[in-house]
C-alpha cells in the first residue's frame, strides 16, 4: 500500500522521495521469490523530525538474545495469526519493544518483501511518519537493550560511513551511530533507503573493518539465562558483497 499524493504533501522532501522510488531500491535485486514455507515478518522504518532534525528510529537487541545480541535493528518481528499484515505486524512490535502509539503514526507505504533464504523469511518493511512523537523507551531490557531516534544527517555523514568484513569473507554497508555500530541486514536496508531518498554522500567504501572487533556480544560474566529472539530476529542475516567481486551481494547468515 501507498498514500495518495495529495496526503504526502506536507511531508519531507526526502520522505516523499523514499515512497515515489519505494519500488526501485537498489537491495531488492539481490533476493529471490519467497519460498511456500516462509515465515512471515514485517519492520518499521520510522521517520520523524526530533530535536536534532529529521531522524530515523532503531533500536538495540539485547546482549541476553540468542542470535543477533546487541545488534542495532528496526522494531519488528514475526507475523501473528490473524493480524493485519504487515502494517499491523510492524506497528505492533514498534509498540511492544519501545512504546510506540500505533496512533501516531503515518503509514505511507510498504516497501517490497525481502527473502531471506537461509534463515526461510520473508520480511516487509513498512515506512511510517511520525504525526505525534512521544517518549520511547525499551519496554523489555530481555529484548531491547537501547533505542535511539537518529539524526539523519549523522547518518549520511561520510564520517560514520564504512564497510564490515564478515567471518565467512563477505563485505557490507555499516555506520557508526548513536554510540552503536548498524550493519547487517539492517545497515543494507538503510543504506537502500538513504539511496533511494536521495540522501546519500560519497563516502570512503574502502574503509573496511573486521567485524570480530565490532559487534556486541553477550557479556562473559553475565548471571542471566539468554532468551529467545522472535522470528524476524532469527532471520537478520548479513547483507554483504563478495570480498573477491565487489558488487556482487551475497547474503549469509549473521554470526
Amino acid at each position: 500500500m501507498t498514500l495518495p499524493a495529495d496526503e504526502l504533501a506536507g511531508l519531507p522532501e526526502h520522505v516523499q522521495r523514499l515512497v515515489e522510488h519505494a519500488g526501485e531500491l537498489p537491495l531488492w535485486h539481490r533476493h529471490g521469490e519467497p519460498s511456500s514455507t516462509a515465515r512471515r515478518s514485517a519492520v518499521l522504518i520510522l521517520f520523524g523530525h526530533g530535536r536534532a532534525g529529521p531522524d530515523v528510529l532503531l533500536i538495540e537487541k539485547s546482549a541476553h538474545l540468542r542470535s543477533h545480541a546487541g545488534q542495532p535493528a528496526f522494531p519488528g518481528g514475526g507475523a501473528d495469526p490473524g493480524e493485519d499484515y504487515p502494517v499491523g505486524t510492524a506497528l505492533r512490535e514498534a509498540q511492544e519493544e519501545v512504546g510506540v502509539d500505533p496512533a501516531s503514526v503515518r503509514v505511507l507505504t510498504t516497501l517490497p518483501a525481502l527473502f531471506l533464504g537461509p534463515s526461510d523469511n520473508v520480511v516487509v518493511p513498512v515506512v511510517g511518519w511520525w504525526d505525534d512523537p512521544r517518549e520511547i523507551a525499551t519496554a523489555d531490557p530481555h529484548e531491547v537493550a537501547k533505542v535511539a531516534r537518529v539524526p539523519l544527517a549523522e547518518l549520511v555523514d561520510p564520517a560514520n560511513r564504512f564497510r564490515v568484513r564478515h567471518p565467512a569473507g563477505y563485505v557490507g554497508p555499516a555506520f557508526g551511530v548513536a554510540g552503536m555500530v548498524v550493519w547487517g541486514f539492517t545497515a543494507g536496508l538503510l543504506d537502500a533507503v538513504l539511496q533511494a531518498a536521495g540522501l546519500s554522500l560519497p563516502w570512503d567504501a574502502g574503509d573496511v573493518r573486521p567485524l570480530s572487533g565490532l559487534a556486541a556480544a553477550a557479556p562473559a560474566d553475565s548471571e542471566e539465562e539468554p532468551v529467545d529472539s522472535d522470528v524476524a530476529d532469527r532471520a537478520a542475516p548479513t547483507v554483504a558483497e563478495d570480498a573477491g567481486r565487489p558488487g556482487s551481494p551475497r547474503t549469509v547468515p549473521g554470526p
